[in-house]
């Protein structure tokens, strides 16, 4: 059967279901609760999945698994590795409980409404939305990149029509049903994604005689060392950590403790249901991570053995940048696995499209534009100027796809631009939110210093790149650098700055307090036996 009618018919089915879930949601998706957090009410594996979905896109399957699979070889699977513990299991521990209460009891939808209500700080929440909206703008365009890539493959289709139609479902789907409609859609994308990369992994493997050919193969690769630190040392793509291990850990501390900081994943905590769907919920976020990112890295570090028909340059880049090594390695699947692929990458990017900008356009309208730029905003007209900022933030986010998949300019890769983004919004959110749900020393100021340096720092590492030192010329590293710098300065501000509020440490502070009963099966008691 014709490859393009497989395709066809396969994605024909997935919009339609798509469809349907967004048009019975509707309904829970009038008011800006039920919109922007499907009412408190999601449950561990709709949470679980809407997280991991959310995390892994075309970004991590095109881009970073493609770029760093080629550089580190096999030890790029340690960023899926560090992306399940980190960026997962950790996470939920340490943040979901706590970003649960807390943030029901200051009635905040938003990361931004968050500071300003712990803080007592309009002006916080001014800043913090206005950074969410800049900064998602260039991960949204990346998304648009990798996913048109695999289209341009399956379809041979111009980059400029899959970035429209994209754009086009992408606005259809998310308006509909809101928050409870992507947390529905996710779980089946995830399944999808789950499904997906076992089977390519598979496949590739096979295609080159199986792991012990692939690995055995793998290790005869080598690179030039002036491109690739310890590039020609032989089994160095096969190594334990290797032939860049500093690099490789700037990686995996960008994918991984981003997410901590990032509105998007953070406040997925904000819609769960209850305790027993954030203790479920751990378990399943970490074991989606365990296959889906670390199955992405562990094939993108077999991307050498397609050398032959990637054409690379004596720069060591492959024609059409390192971006275009996971299609090159999915052309010669079956048409129906080819067919799969196209799916899983549309499931892994769609999720993340529509996780971005229900939060860019939310934060926007709750935070910027209700109270300040039209003071009495009712719930009907904050719902509907969500929708509208949404149109509004695909069309930016397209427009620069374009820009930047024609650009020269330091940030060409996905992996660049999606460094740039995390390691702005990380740097700036993720030091001062995960302290002020612990502590009750942080003060206004140490946000506003994270607010101000993160993006700072991470925009002067892409625009004066040349004139850098070594390591930070990469997007990557300046962006890992900018959040741990955070967990520095605050605590470094706050010895300097005045003690918050007593009144509003305590008020913010006081639901850890509240009683809770629960059953003994929940918590032992204790008996008096005298």
């Amino acid at each position: 059967m014709n490859q393009i009618l497989i395709n066809t018919a396969l994605l024909a089915l997935y919009f339609s279901v798509l469809l349907v879930i967004g048009w019975m949601c509707r309904r829970k998706a009038a008011n800006v609760d039920g919109f922007v957090l499907g009412g408190r009410t999601v449950g561990p594996w709709l949470t679980a999945f809407a997280y991991g979905t959310s995390y892994f896109s075309a970004v991590v399957f095109v881009g970073y698994a493609g770029q760093f699979g080629w550089r580190y070889g096999i030890s790029a699977t340690w960023a899926g590795i560090g992306n399940a513990l980190i960026g997962s299991l950790l996470a939920w521990a340490v943040l979901g409980r706590r970003t649960r209460i807390m943030t029901q009891h200051l009635d905040s939808a938003t990361m931004p409404d968050f500071f300003a209500k712990r803080f007592g700080s309009p002006s916080l929440k001014l800043m913090a939305s206005a950074i969410i909206f800049v900064f998602l703008i260039p991960y949204t365009a990346s998304l648009y990149n990798g996913l048109s890539r695999l289209f341009g493959m399956a379809f041979s289709i111009d980059y400029a029509w899959c970035i429209a139609l994209m754009s086009v479902l992408t606005a259809i789907y998310v308006i509909a049903g809101g928050y409870m409609a992507t947390a529905i859609n996710d779980f089946i994308q995830g399944i999808v994604m789950l499904v997906g990369i076992v089977a390519v992994i598979w496949a590739i493997l096979a295609s080159k005689g199986g792991l012990m050919a692939a690995m055995a193969g793998l290790a005869r690769e080598s690179a030039n060392p002036a491109v690739v630190p310890n590039g020609d040392i032989p089994g160095i793509f096969t190594s334990f950590l290797g032939p860049d291990p500093l690099n490789l850990l700037f990686v995996v501390i960008l994918t991984s403790l981003g997410t901590w900081g990032l509105p998007q994943m953070v406040q997925k905590f904000y819609a769960i249901k209850d305790e027993g769907s954030i203790k479920k919920g751990t378990v399943i976020s970490t074991l989606f991570a365990f296959v889906v990112a670390g199955g992405c890295y562990f094939l993108g570090g077999f991307g050498r053995l397609f050398a032959n028909v990637l054409n690379v340059g004596p720069n060591g880049v492959p024609a059409g940048g390192f971006d275009a090594i996971i299609p090159k390695m999915m052309e010669g699947l079956s048409p129906m696995l080819l067919a799969l692929v196209v799916v899983l990458v549309l499931s892994a990017s769609m999720s993340t499209l529509s996780s971005l900008v229900i939060t860019s356009a939310s934060t926007f309208t709750l935070d910027f534009v209700s109270g300040t730029v039209v003071k009495d905003m009712s719930e009907r007209g904050k719902v509907l100027c969500i929708r509208a900022l949404i149109v509004v933030f695909i069309a930016i986010s397209a427009v620069l796809a374009l820009v930047q998949y024609k650009s020269t300019s330091p940030i060409a890769f996905i992996a660049q631009m999606m460094g740039v983004s995390w390691g702005a919004m990380a740097g700036a959110f993720l030091a001062p939110f995960l302290y002020a749900l612990y502590s009750r020393r942080v003060t206004a100021a140490s946000c506003w210093a994270c607010f101000i340096a993160a993006p700072v720092f991470t925009l002067v590492g892409v625009f004066c790149r040349d004139a850098m030192p070594g390591i930070l010329r990469s997007p990557i590293a300046t962006g890992s650098l900018a959040m741990l710098g955070g967990l520095v300065l605050v605590p470094l501000v706050n010895l300097f700055s005045r003690r918050p509020p007593q009144d509003l440490v305590d008020g913010a502070f006081a639901c850890y307090s509240k009683t809770t009963v629960v059953t003994q099966a929940t918590a032992l008691g204790t008996e008096d036996n005298g």
